[in-house]
């Protein structure tokens, strides 16, 4: 266990140092545009790049993986959106922010730091891969309800151009094709190009986290919202159960992989659904609350699922 808290405190360490330096500093929220524009622009794109050039061009096409883990985020989105249909009494932009609650791992701040870190190297292709395929559907998914609900006010055809500029222009998407075109043609970058990336992915990780720690004290919590728990159970316990299931019921996939998967899917609500809330001015509240609760809550939770992963607790099949 002292193996587990060595690795798992960190990471959450740096989320409450950065919970604690919001909540005393003195400092608007402005003050984090240029670290944000670091992570989001530099730093996680020059670790999703260096990821997915160094590995074998045939892995990064296994179309049965992204299916299966994509299909099973997107299975708990649509339980999800019931669940907030129900009880936000069938307004669709304010379930649509509760279904990213209930569906959408933190899988840009908090996941390619803690599979690396758990699983070694070997986790760095279904991590980019669960990524870049679970952002597509929520690039895609998100504008669609709100153009449906009458949030967005542009014609469904604008709103679908919106959306494949948004997922062919995202930084982490380019890095991630450029990654997939490295491999390819089995790129080398010269030395101090690679002394270059390893120091921007070394600074990826800590300053996310960070990053994660201030922007969830800046937000304000005035009460939870009533399904948020319900939301939260489907985040961090079905999610992980399902992609488990579905995996394993598949079969062939190499053992890291189906740990890979199993811990993204545990991750605690992604920050976007706070960001996504407040560009469509619905349910920011609820997803405020969500974002801090849940990652409150997952120190507990993904704990323990490391402490599984590491000693091989989990079952490897329904048999």
């Amino acid at each position: 266990m002292a193996e587990v808290l060595a690795l798992a405190l960190p990471f959450f360490g740096v989320i409450f140092l950065g919970l604690g330096c919001g909540r005393l500093a003195r400092i608007p929220e402005s003050g984090l545009a240029w670290l944000s524009f670091f992570i989001i622009y530099v730093a996680l794109p020059a670790l999703f790049f260096s990821l997915v050039a160094r590995t074998p061009f045939r892995e990064l096409t296994n179309g049965t993986f992204i299916a299966a883990t994509t299909l099973s985020t997107a299975a708990c989105f649509a339980l999800s959106l019931t669940v907030g249909l129900w009880l936000r009494r069938g307004n669709l932009p304010e379930a649509t922010i509760a279904a990213i609650l209930g569906s959408y791992s933190n899988v840009g701040y908090m996941g390619p730091g803690l599979t690396l870190g758990a699983l070694g190297l070997g986790a760095s292709v279904p991590t980019a891969l669960i990524f870049v395929f679970d952002s597509l559907f929520f690039f895609t998914i998100v504008p669609i309800m709100m153009a449906i609900g009458g949030r967005d006010q542009r014609r469904l055809s604008a709103t679908l151009l919106l959306v494949l500029r948004r997922v062919v222009t995202h930084p982490f998407n380019v890095a991630t094709f450029l990654g997939v075109f490295a491999a390819y043609i089995e790129f080398q970058p010269p030395a101090a190009i690679e002394k270059t990336l390893e120091f921007l992915r070394n600074a990826a990780a800590p300053c996310a986290l960070f990053t994660l720690g201030v922007s969830v004290a800046l937000r304000p919590m005035e009460r939870m919202q009533g399904e948020v728990p319900v939301l939260l159970l489907i985040k961090l316990v079905v999610h992980p159960a399902l992609v488990w299931l579905v995996l394993t019921t598949i079969g062939g996939f190499e053992p890291v992989w189906i740990a890979t998967a199993v811990l993204m899917a545990s991750l605690p609500p992604a920050l976007n659904a706070f960001i996504m809330a407040k560009q469509y001015e619905t349910y920011v509240q609820g997803a405020s609350g969500g974002v801090l609760i849940g990652t409150v809550v997952s120190v507990l939770t993904v704990t323990l699922m490391l402490y599984a992963l590491q000693h091989d607790m989990l079952p490897h099949g329904l048999n």
